[in-house]
């Protein structure tokens, strides 16, 4: 293995920590901050950050109509309602509870195109996603013969259910935009749509907002690191060792995810929780797995190369 490609793991692996911290540091903020004053702020940073590298980069082009649309979706579906939603359903729920919801996206995505784009199930795909569901419904319980669901899990799946909309919105733009462009777009997009949130916020229920110096440092590293660089970080390695095999490391955020609240938040580890994470996490595997056919054709390409 070249030393290249165990930098992109090591890159890889480091996000996914990250990404995975970043739900209990979440948590930790929303002690000081009201939800969507939270996310505004973060976005606004990460946006800030994101127009900075643009500017740097020098290679952005300017969108078509028709991608100003699929942005559009992306801005609302992708950050406006997700984060709003994510951060609500966040103050209410455990980060562990959190991570592991969210992790289902991608089973929620391929039940989307089922509906959607009337993409049809494979075996794989419909075994993982009745494993993945099952893990769900473990992790927000099922009491008295009903579905046990608190409204900060209820907000969280929402959060995830709008991310997998956006995903589709992605999908259609990576035709005729690469990612780099796409995020910061999106991103800054998003940040616009979301000040106006904030204001409805600070009307209905008043904005709550900290005098803690440490708590603004703390928020700005989350939005600038952990939303901004770590992203680029992480498409540099999936570039590297390809889209299939940077997708098992988002695996591993769930986990730290409830390792670090333990540690960071004082979180109990509850057995339904590791049950659903792990049925989760399986069912995502599966749906996602090569087919033996498309395996022996990326061999066949890799031995032209």
């Amino acid at each position: 293995m070249s030393s290249s490609m165990i930098k992109a793991f090591i890159s890889l692996f480091f996000v996914s920590v990250l990404w995975g911290c970043n739900y209990p540091i979440s948590a930790y903020l929303l002690q000081g901050f009201s939800p969507v004053f939270l996310s505004t702020v973060r976005i606004c940073f990460t946006s800030l950050f994101l127009i900075i590298v643009a500017i740097i980069h020098k290679g952005m082009k300017r969108p078509t109509i028709s991608e100003w649309k699929y942005l559009i979706g992306v801005g609302i579906f992708g950050t406006l309602l997700n984060q709003t939603f994510y951060f609500t359903g966040l103050h209410h729920t455990t980060p562990a509870n959190a991570s592991l919801i969210i992790s289902l996206a991608p089973i929620a995505t391929i039940l989307l195109e089922r509906i959607i784009f009337k993409v049809k199930f494979t075996i794989k795909k419909s075994a993982g996603a009745i494993i993945s569901l099952i893990g769900v419904f473990s992790i927000i319980g099922v009491a008295n013969g009903g579905l046990g669901i608190s409204w900060g899990d209820f907000n969280i799946l929402i959060a995830m259910l709008c991310l997998s909309i956006s995903i589709l919105f992605i999908r259609g733009l990576s035709k005729t935009m690469n990612t780099f462009i796409i995020t910061i777009y999106s991103t800054v997009l998003g940040s616009v749509l979301m000040v106006p949130a904030a204001g409805v916020e600070n009307l209905v229920s008043g904005s709550v907002i900290s005098h803690s110096l440490f708590m603004w440092i703390l928020l700005i590293f989350a939005g600038i690191m952990a939303q901004g660089i770590a992203g680029f970080w992480w498409n540099k390695g999936v570039a590297k060792v390809g889209a299939g095999t940077a997708s098992m490391f988002m695996n591993i955020q769930p986990f730290v995810a409830i390792l670090a609240s333990h540690f960071i938040l004082g979180n109990h580890i509850l057995l339904n929780q590791i049950i659903g994470g792990i049925l989760v996490l399986l069912g995502v595997f599966i749906a996602n797995m090569p087919s033996a056919k498309t395996m022996v054709s990326t061999g066949s390409k890799k031995a032209v190369m």
